[in-house]
């Protein structure tokens, strides 16, 4: 059941709101997606040239080159530019890793499935937690496609590993004794800081009004610290990974060198992966500030030139930058500066990231319960959890 959301000006300032949910009865091809908003936009009669960007998962059916999504809109709307979902492309860096660490996320997962799986293990765990007073009752369970569980899952199960062990001296498992492994819930307390800090660049990523610049230059600084913490790792310095500091000082330990090397290898090898995912990129400093540039900037043509020159000597409107959002500063110019607005909003209006789909299978989630199985139209409802007009009343 595609859903779709939109960015869009109205009122003076950008809105982003819940568009439509249809169900796809039949194929799920990137044809039948089109159809299905080809025919929304003639119903409510919006032209298609209104449509500057779309943003989407990497999906075959949305990214095909011929039979995808953004090739049929392509079709009737050839300016449109497509975006590929800046966390998405994050979720995907972050996936590859060394194989020694990859066998301890797994390990990790199958402890926790043994107790989340399994209700009446489930139910002693929490017994015991209460008993213990523990600060938490239960275990995550990690989901493969949603994309923030990694770092949550595997914090959560380095915080309870004293009181796993206990459990499992009783509800013996084949893989409890990696709780009591050294190199084990080292490798465990890295991989618990390293998912968190992913985690918050992963929220960063989403928002009201966050555009392309914001997430490239979020993650450029997540490749610096990779870099940086690859260098302090070598340098016995662990202080960019919190846990893993305080575990290898509770327990008067150093850092092994194999255990080590692995980690710098992982460091440098999720840089890499970042930088795959999100290549350099002509930022369009004029946009970004228009007021330290260099006149003549290259593309924009002679009139467009002028208002620039124009609008950098404004010194109110400079002020005005900083207490704006990008996206907003440029909305406000529409009158005075029509051209070179219009020609910023174009990069800067697209959505970076599909956050608001996500927000939306969450809300579909607790609103087609196991009493509402047969729940046929859920548009109504999903407007009514999704909608920020509704949502502020």
């Amino acid at each position: 059941m595609p859903g779709f959301v939109v960015r869009v000006f109205f009122d003076g300032t950008v809105h982003e709101d819940f568009l439509f949910c249809r169900p796809l009865t039949t194929r799920t091809r990137g044809e039948d997606i089109f159809n299905l908003v080809n025919n929304f936009m003639t119903t409510h009669d919006i032209d298609w040239e209104k449509c500057v960007g779309i943003c989407t998962d990497g999906a075959k059916a949305m990214t095909g080159h011929y039979t995808g999504l953004v090739a049929h809109i392509k079709k009737v709307c050839p300016s449109v530019q497509w975006l590929h979902c800046s966390v998405h492309r994050e979720a995907l860096a972050a996936k590859n890793m060394p194989a020694d660490l990859l066998s301890v996320l797994n390990d990790a997962v199958k402890l926790v499935n043994f107790i989340k799986a399994r209700p009446l293990n489930l139910r002693l765990f929490t017994f015991l937690c209460n008993e213990i007073g523990s600060e938490h009752k239960a275990l995550l369970l990690h989901t493969e496609v949603r994309w923030l569980s990694r770092g949550k899952v595997l914090t959560r199960l380095f915080e309870l590993r004293h009181e796993l062990q206990v459990f499992f001296e009783s509800n013996p498992f084949v893989l409890s004794s990696k709780l009591h492994n050294e190199d084990f819930l080292t490798k465990l307390a890295y991989l618990a800081d390293i998912f968190s800090t992913l985690n918050e660049l992963n929220l960063g990523l989403q928002g009201v009004s966050v555009t392309v610049f914001n997430t490239q230059e979020k993650v450029e600084a997540m490749i610096k610290k990779l870099r940086f913490w690859a260098t302090c790792v070598s340098g016995n310095t662990l202080l960019c990974f919190p846990t893993l500091h305080d575990f290898l000082g509770e327990n008067e330990v150093v850092l092994g060198e194999e255990t080590k090397r692995i980690v710098i290898e992982h460091l440098n090898h999720l840089a890499e992966e970042l930088r795959k995912y999100f290549p350099p990129m002509d930022t369009q400093p004029w946009i970004r500030n228009p007021f330290d540039v260099s006149i003549p900037v290259p593309h924009l043509k002679f009139h467009q030139q002028e208002q620039l020159i124009e609008l950098s000597s404004d010194g109110a409107l400079q002020q005005l930058l900083k207490r704006k959002p990008l996206v907003d500063f440029w909305a406000a110019l529409l009158r005075s500066y029509e051209d070179l607005a219009k020609l910023a909003l174009k990069s800067l209006m697209p959505f970076a990231t599909t956050y608001l789909c996500e927000t939306g299978f969450s809300a579909l989630t607790a609103v087609k319960t196991k009493y509402r199985q047969r729940l046929g139209d859920v548009e109504k409802d999903l407007r009514l959890k999704l909608s920020s007009d509704y949502s502020e009343e």
